[in-house]
């Protein structure tokens, strides 16, 4: 057992195990770095054309693996163009075996997010519907400590890998984030092709003390949607991957199913908010498996803050 099974649910919770077993074998091929295989060498592109890395199939080819002996039906993976039937079982896996993968060569941090549901009758049928509908979403972040945050419906639970045994301990219950900060997060380089909301709310909060806020605020960006969500959950503030006017990036570019739903599911269960700019991102629907959507979550206040300005 990998895993610290307090407060899982026990179907789940072989599933549970194969994951955390699974990144904790990826945890300690990271912890090479270059001292093991070059993990950052580009080996092909995804389904949305986007590059893979050698890490990313690697990590992906061993999260299937594990799965398979699990009650795990349906896999669906960022890096597969359709979903994988891997026999029997009641459950539908979504997978993004390895999101920051650009930032592996500098020891930022990156990580695996997941998200399930229960399966039904047909493959893309189980992950194309209302993202509320998840039994389980989070993350397991690869950085100064392995960790996992995941919910179950029923709060937030932190695990702490043990790099002695390997073994993800369960550290914190019922995790909250702060309803107010002063740091926002986005990709500041793309300023000019934002929509109008994103713009006026980032304006607002570089305006600091002196504008509306009353407040100085901070910029941080990663590049690595569990990192940025690992650094909300811990300490709150606000992220924001907006629609913008490049081809390719009208609905954002990070994927409802196998990362916006399970971050929002995460997110609200510790007390945050998610939504699209207008749309709460739990009441959205992916029209298609690898869709992508815009993408605000974090503290209350500042989400709402930023919803005002899309309504404005």
């Amino acid at each position: 057992m990998s895993l610290s099974p307090k407060r899982i649910p026990a179907d789940l919770l072989p599933i549970m195990d194969a994951l955390t077993r699974i990144g904790r074998d990826v945890a300690g091929i990271i912890a090479r770095g270059a001292l093991g295989d070059s993990l950052s060498v580009e080996v092909g592109e995804n389904s949305d054309g986007d590059g893979q890395k050698a890490l990313d199939v690697m990590a992906d080819e061993l999260f299937e693996a594990a799965l398979r002996e699990t009650a795990v039906k349906y896999y669906a993976s960022e890096e597969q163009e359709v979903v994988l039937d891997l026999g029997e079982g009641k459950y539908a896996l979504a997978i993004d075996p390895l999101d920051g993968s650009s930032n592996i060569d500098v020891n930022v941090s990156i990580g695996t997010i997941f998200s399930i549901f229960e399966a039904k009758d047909g493959a893309e049928e189980s992950f194309l519907r209302p993202a509320h509908e998840q039994v389980a979403g989070g993350y397991i972040v690869f950085g100064p400590q392995t960790g996992m945050a995941v919910t179950f419906g029923d709060g937030v639970l932190i695990y702490a890998m043990d790099p002695a045994s390997g073994e993800f301990l369960l550290v914190e219950e019922d995790k909250q984030i702060v309803p107010s900060s002063k740091e926002f997060a986005i990709n500041a380089s793309n300023r000019r092709h934002w929509v109008k909301g994103a713009r006026s709310y980032i304006e607002e909060c570089e305006a600091g003390e002196t504008g509306s806020k009353g407040k100085n605020m901070n910029m941080r960006w990663v590049g690595s949607l569990v990192a940025e969500a690992h650094r909300i959950l811990t300490r709150g503030g606000v992220f924001l991957y907006p629609a913008d006017e490049r081809k390719g990036y009208e609905n954002g570019r990070l994927r409802m199913t196998y990362e916006c739903a399970p971050i929002a599911f995460l997110i609200e269960q510790a007390g945050g908010e998610a939504h699209d700019g207008v749309t709460r991102i739990l009441d959205k629907t992916a029209p298609e498996l690898h869709a992508r959507t815009p993408l605000v979550f974090g503290s209350v206040e500042e989400v709402r803050s930023v919803k005002a300005h899309y309504e404005a």
